[in-house]
């Protein structure tokens, strides 16, 4: 543990990552403060998933800080210790355990996997139905709840797995690209669901698609090679010519 006066929920400073003389990441600092929602763009190879995998343990960084809740030192900790901690990730594509109901799906995520066999075979509490039904809500999916997870769309899946998410409660949610491959209607949809998971969760979002980066209303940072090229609103960086060289010219 470690002291740092930053009232940031998420602080990266000058992280850097290199894989066989390559920087996937160069000196990259970044900010995330509680209760925000914060969208990361930029063209392939920025650093993207790289930045997501340092936060949460998979990848260790050359140097740098990494410091969440302005108290743990991410770079000295494994994933299942970051995962303890309240840092939550929703990878691109979705998976969900097909054979169950979108109800047991969330329900095993509530409990965690560790009691699974218990909570299937038991009747869950007031409380636990009393959250599923305000899951459910926030998901969009109160009347798939007895579908079984095989038989729901892409876009349904995708809305299942950040409601597992959700289910575990962490203080920071990072969800990778969750508009891909989805409909403009399921895509507006995604915006509305997690606009409302901000208003109790601070959430990172890496994206490519500018109209649901657009629909969500947040700050975004832009990189490039690994580094911080531009942060404002989305009208800001889309102003700035670098922006537009690198990446929303092509």
């Amino acid at each position: 543990m470690i002291n740092r006066s930053t009232s940031a929920l998420l602080y990266l400073s000058g992280v850097t990552v290199s894989f066989d003389g390559f920087k996937a990441l160069n000196n990259l600092s970044l900010l995330v403060e509680p209760g925000e929602m914060r969208a990361i763009i930029g063209p392939n190879g920025a650093g993207k998933t790289t930045m997501m995998d340092v936060v949460t343990g998979k990848t260790r960084p050359d140097s740098g800080e990494v410091v969440f809740d302005g108290k743990a030192d991410l770079t000295k900790l494994d994933e299942a210790s970051i995962a303890t901690l309240g840092i939550g990730r929703k990878f691109q594509k979705p998976t969900v355990f097909e054979n169950h109901t979108v109800r047991d799906n969330l329900l095993l995520a509530l409990a965690g996997l560790r009691k699974w066999h218990r909570l299937l075979l038991a009747q869950p509490s007031k409380a636990e139905n009393d959250r599923l039904a305000e899951i459910l809500a926030i998901i969009r999916m109160e009347e798939q709840q007895h579908m079984l997870g095989a038989r729901l769309s892409h876009g349904q899946k995708q809305w299942l797995e950040i409601g597992m998410l959700l289910a575990q409660d962490p203080k920071l949610l990072l969800v990778d690209e969750p508009v891909a491959g989805m409909t403009d209607v399921e895509t507006e949809t995604t915006a509305q669901v997690l606009r409302e998971i901000n208003r109790t969760h601070s959430v990172v979002v890496v994206e490519h698609d500018m109209s649901f980066v657009r629909a969500l209303g947040v700050k975004v940072t832009v990189l490039h090679e690994g580094s911080m090229l531009a942060e404002g609103t989305l009208d800001q960086v889309s102003a700035d010519q670098r922006v537009v060289e690198v990446y929303l010219g092509r």
